[in-house]
């Protein structure tokens, strides 16, 4: 059991207004996940993704593995449409090997993964 005796609501007002706007994109096998050279065009996928995330542009990068209907997950600062542009541009989206959702979200600056 979770111990929420130590945050108060005038604790949960402080730290709600201390939230910023991301934009996630869940990314999803597309048609075209299993084709030849479809290795390939992930790496360079994955290499986009290290600079966009050395960029600032992209806050955190999630690939899924296993036998999951998701192939990884992307928080990104930006708003929706700035998003979906750059998505949009991912050889991974352009080829069919992924397609994706894009969902508005707050987050709390700051918070990291250990």
């Amino acid at each position: 059991m979770v111990d929420v005796s130590g945050i108060s609501d005038e604790a949960m007002s402080r730290i709600r207004a201390t939230t910023k706007p991301y934009t996630v994109v869940v990314l999803r096998p597309g048609p075209n996940r299993h084709s030849e050279g479809a290795d390939a065009i992930i790496f360079e996928h994955g290499r986009r993704n290290m600079a966009l995330r050395a960029q600032g542009t992209m806050a955190i990068v999630l690939p899924v593995g296993g036998d999951a209907d998701i192939s990884g997950i992307g928080v990104f600062d930006r708003s929706l449409d700035e998003v979906r542009e750059i998505i949009d541009g991912d050889p991974g989206v352009e080829a069919g090997v992924f397609v994706y959702d894009l969902y508005e979200s707050r987050g709390f600056p700051g918070d990291a993964l250990p």
